[in-house]
């Protein structure tokens, strides 16, 4: 009876449903694979925004693939009644929390991610003291670039337990902060103009937003931090790279001296 049962939740398999889920699949795939790559084409010439919601676009095509997918071919297997559907997804709903239950969190936490948006393609993240911009966003988990271009893939169930840190969110802005250690002796609105004026004359800053340069004594001497933003977020350790350049070099012009720091007092200066 159990057996008739069983039996009696699917439907007849006959060759044309056997080609229409075949179709079905096929089509599922080939959209989701030209979506993987139209689209990050499509992005490359673009800029802002609109380069960044083109990048959105890809894992949300292929959520939206796989739902209609799973609707079309679930009729044409199992008799389409209320019982035999509860059935069905009961079942399967048991053997794939115990089975799966790591991997169905993170394809729920993929879903999550798709609607809460906390990383999208070409944002800059850090998880766990990973940072890198985010370049693919899977079912399973999201694939990330560091600055050493090492691809590092973080499982979506870190969003139940971890701090996501988001450098842009989604946006074209992306701060960058470059510090400097001198020496307590010195003129320090000089040395504040000074920075700002190297962040002011670099071709990679973003003059629509603030420069600030922040200054608090420390034991050891000065700290100065100098907060700026790149034009694109891709450029920022250019970016960083041109001001720490350019503000030693002025720095050493007015003349200051840098401070020589003491083993414990690196761990105290490391920036926040």
């Amino acid at each position: 009876m159990n057996a008739e049962k069983i039996l009696g939740l699917f439907k007849e398999i006959t060759s044309g449903v056997l080609i229409e889920i075949a179709v079905v699949i096929v089509v599922a795939l080939l959209v989701i694979w030209l979506s993987q790559r139209l689209l990050p084409w499509v992005a490359e010439h673009l800029h802002g925004k609109q380069r960044l919601l083109a990048l959105a676009m890809i894992p949300t095509i292929r959520v939206i693939v796989f739902i209609v997918a799973f609707i079309w071919i679930v009729p044409l297997v199992i008799e389409p009644s209320m019982q035999n559907m509860v059935a069905i997804l009961g079942a399967a709903g048991l053997a794939i929390g115990f089975a799966l239950k790591d991997y169905v969190s993170s394809l729920i936490a993929g879903i999550v991610a798709v609607y809460e948006l906390p990383y999208r393609p070409g944002d800059w993240i850090e998880v766990e003291g990973t940072y890198g911009e985010v370049k693919h966003i899977g079912m399973r988990a999201v694939e990330i670039v560091t600055p050493d271009d090492t691809v590092v893939f973080i499982p979506h169930l870190k969003l139940w337990s971890n701090l996501i840190h988001n450098a842009n969110n989604g946006g074209p802005s992306l701060m960058v902060v470059v510090n400097f250690y001198l020496e307590p002796e010195h003129d320090a609105n000089r040395v504040k103009h000074l920075l700002e004026d190297v962040a002011l004359t670099s071709p990679y800053v973003q003059l629509a937003k603030p420069i600030v340069v922040i200054a608090f004594e420390e034991p050891w001497g000065t700290h100065y931090k100098l907060k700026a933003y790149p034009i694109d977020p891709r450029q920022q350790f250019q970016f960083m790279t041109d001001l720490t350049a350019r503000g030693k070099q002025g720095l050493r012009a007015l003349p200051v001296k840098f401070a020589q720091l003491s083993p414990e007092h690196v761990v105290q200066a490391t920036p926040c």
